[in-house]
């Protein structure tokens, strides 16, 4: 299942983003991408606006916030539309959390193949082929 990761950056941090950040990008998640959220890791990580750059200007200067979120899915398991909704998704969301937003913001959905990538020491492929055979993994 996937793990998000989320880098961001606001002029104005407020108490409460750290986990209002993660309960957010994993429920989104869940509607656009159908992941599940018992098994999705999320990592969030505050950056200082001072050091935070975009244009050349550091989003203090600006005044703006940014964030980039990179999320792992297995190939394959989503649609390009379901994906484009996700980006749009989170996108709309984080500028609710954390204020006006740089353009220059980013959502990376990093598709990859499922006998290279798993959780709990199985591959995604193995459990997926379990599944099929209706047999533990």
């Amino acid at each position: 299942m996937p793990i998000i990761q989320v880098k961001y950056s606001t002029p104005n941090p407020r108490g409460g983003l750290v986990p209002a950040i993660a309960t957010t990008v994993s429920r989104l998640s869940a509607q656009h991408l159908r992941k599940d959220p018992k098994v999705t890791a999320v990592t969030v990580e505050a950056v200082a606006a001072e050091t935070w750059f975009c244009g050349g200007d550091s989003l203090a200067e600006l005044g703006l916030a940014s964030f980039f979120l990179d999320i792992k899915i297995v190939q394959g398991t989503n649609t390009k539309d379901e994906m484009a909704a996700f980006i749009a998704g989170v996108y709309a969301a984080m500028g609710e959390l954390l204020g006006a937003l740089h353009s220059e913001s980013y959502v990376n959905v990093d598709n990859v193949d499922g006998y290279g990538y798993g959780f709990g020491g199985l591959t995604q492929e193995r459990r997926y082929v379990a599944g099929k055979l209706g047999v533990a993994a």
